[in-house]
């Protein structure tokens, strides 16, 4: 087929998978699709990445950003800012609720400070800033909730069918190949197939959400296109992942659909222990496999090595050039200079990241950063346990994310600015202001 055959029909199913999954009659706010952008971007690639089909080679490209990228992500930044700004009492709500994970903000920007690089780290920094702009105009908006899941399913019906659009037919932008190994990768709209990995575990996720919430839907005909709308999707998102053939997110993946169905059981939100008894077996699990060494059949099982591609060398050998074992090298400052220089010439692959979210913690803000992080999951886990009994629709979607996102930090570095996973991270512990009427 041409490809821009199959760009007119993919255009046609992306269209026609909204008008089934429509029916609604609550709307949400315009605004929303301020965060949509931001999704979709932090989903896919920087718009200058578009533009550039090969990767940064150098370690000095690092530091220079796409003037057309910063003006994009400011703009967005100023209009999420003046939505927050108009919806003021909103704000101070969703401020006072949330302290714990703003103080880890606040945090990473003192970190600047002692950053070999503070320009670079502020501009960094700035964006992660963009990432709770973003959540606070979903999380303020008249009905939270609703927002979450449009937000969630527009993000997953244009990045999901695209993926395969660009894979099948337009394969200069959708596949790639190892610079060293010459093997081929495919990315889809993203980057990498790790990249791919990540976007299909967090919306392949909302779109479980989505689909098992439809069982709930009264009106048999607005149900039946629910459910044709997001099986669709959920088909779409399992062959990107054979495609991407992504270990870590797909194992996520699955965790997180299964905890998301358990939770779906009747009874389950009307148990108080429940969340708790999963937590546990989850952290039973994470003991086994770190401390009684389970690790490395688990991992050949799923056709990897047991060294996980070279990772565990890989964090033998940053054990070794901690800046700063209490404060760290400054935010998102550690793979900079002549650090990363050093590592790229040692690996070949040349990492960009330690590939375990709390080491990359660690690096970058020490050992208060790390604890700032697990003050922030276990305030946010105790909040998703006390909404079960208000919301449990929503409480079990926030317990799958947060769960994953520990999991998938295992492995891969996702505690970073506009990283889904992190985006995702964000919604789940923190809280949302109470359903309202909008004024018209």
């Amino acid at each position: 087929m041409p490809p821009a055959v199959a760009t007119v029909l993919f255009a046609g199913g992306i269209l026609l998978l909204f008008w089934l999954d429509r029916g609604q009659k609550r709307e949400v706010s315009p605004a929303l699709w301020i965060p949509t952008a931001w999704l979709l971007i932090a989903g896919s690639r920087m718009l200058s990445e578009w533009q550039a089909a090969s990767g940064k080679e150098s370690p000095d490209q690092y530091f220079d950003g796409s003037p057309i990228d910063r003006l994009v992500l400011t703009g967005l930044l100023a209009a999420g800012v003046a939505v927050l700004l108009a919806r003021g009492r909103e704000s101070q709500a969703f401020v006072r609720r949330n302290a714990p994970l703003l103080l880890f903000f606040l945090y990473c920007g003192a970190s600047v400070l002692w950053s070999d690089y503070p320009d670079v780290a502020f501009k960094r920094w700035t964006k992660a800033l963009g990432d709770v702009v973003m959540v606070m105009v979903v999380l303020t908006d008249a009905d939270p909730i609703l927002a979450t899941k449009r937000l969630l399913t527009r993000a997953a019906f244009l990045l999901i069918p695209a993926s395969v659009l660009l894979i099948k037919y337009y394969p200069d932008l959708g596949r790639g190949y190892e610079p060293w190994t010459w093997m081929p990768y495919y990315g889809g709209v993203a980057t990498g197939k790790n990249s791919l990995g990540y976007v299909c575990l967090v919306f392949g996720l909302g779109t479980v959400w989505r689909f098992l919430g439809t069982f709930a839907e009264d009106d048999p005909l607005r149900r039946r296109r629910s459910q044709i709308a997001h099986g669709v999707v959920l088909a779409m998102t399992m062959w990107l992942f054979w495609q991407a053939d992504s270990a870590t997110s797909l194992a996520c993946f699955l965790l997180g659909s299964a905890l998301l169905v358990v939770a779906s059981a009747p009874g389950f939100a009307r148990t108080r222990t429940a969340p708790h008894l999963v937590m546990g077996a989850v952290v039973c699990v994470a003991f086994t496999i770190v401390f009684l060494n389970a690790d490395a059949a688990l991992v050949q099982a799923m056709g990897r090595d047991s060294t996980l591609t070279g990772r565990t060398e890989l964090w033998s050998t940053l054990g070794r050039m901690v800046v700063d074992p209490l404060f760290g090298a400054g935010y998102e400052s550690f793979w900079l200079g002549d650090r990363v220089v050093k590592l790229w010439s040692v690996y070949w692959w040349h990492p960009r990241q330690a590939h375990n979210g709390y080491l990359e913690v660690f690096l970058n803000l020490g050992s208060l950063g790390v604890a700032l992080v697990g003050f922030v999951v276990a305030w946010g886990y105790r909040n998703i346990a006390a909404a079960f009994a208000r919301d449990p629709d929503a409480a079990r979607m926030r317990l799958a994310f947060l769960v994953v996102a520990l999991a998938y930090n295992v492995t891969e570095a996702a505690f970073k600015m506009m990283h889904p996973v992190w985006i995702a991270l964000l919604f789940a512990v923190a809280v949302p202001i109470p359903p309202r009427i909008p004024s018209r």
